[in-house]
């Protein structure tokens, strides 16, 4: 699995015009599930980014996670960052799990990440065309695979 891990002050997610998601203070993940994982990349990541430490404490310093400052955490499925671009210009999404595999991870994912944080995330809709607003707090941008647990 892939997250980019974004630090916001507000964000949302838009389906046809209807907000499925969106929270305050808090993060903002854009996930991808890749062929090859599992149940437990989902636990791993979920309970990864619910203890990050990326925001600030009384003295300014990166030291307070997620659910220290009570936040919110929208998640939204995305495939893309999946994408390989190493022949030509078009990406390839080869690498990216299908659905049989993606949507069961990707609700997984939603329920340690809910239980990691102590309140139900957020959420867009899974393969749905989807407006995605934010504003990044920082900027803090977070990148984490659960293949190099990094």
């Amino acid at each position: 699995m892939r997250a980019v891990i974004q630090r916001v002050t507000r964000a949302s997610v838009t389906v046809a015009g209807e907000v499925t998601g969106e929270i305050n203070l808090g993060l903002l993940v854009l996930l991808g599930v890749g062929q090859g994982d599992t149940e437990a990349d989902a636990q791993w990541l979920a309970e990864k980014i619910a203890a990050l430490r990326i925001f600030e404490d009384a003295e300014g310093k990166m030291n307070r996670s997620v659910v220290d400052v009570g936040g919110g955490m929208l998640v939204v499925s995305q495939f893309t960052l999946f994408a390989s671009t190493r022949k030509g210009t078009r990406p390839s999404f080869n690498d990216a799990a299908k659905p049989d595999l993606a949507i069961p991870l990707y609700e997984a994912f939603n329920r340690f990440a809910s239980a990691a944080l102590g309140r139900p995330v957020a959420t867009g809709r899974f393969a749905a065309l989807m407006d995605v607003a934010l504003v990044n707090n920082g900027p803090v941008t977070i990148v984490i695979d659960t293949k190099t647990r990094e």
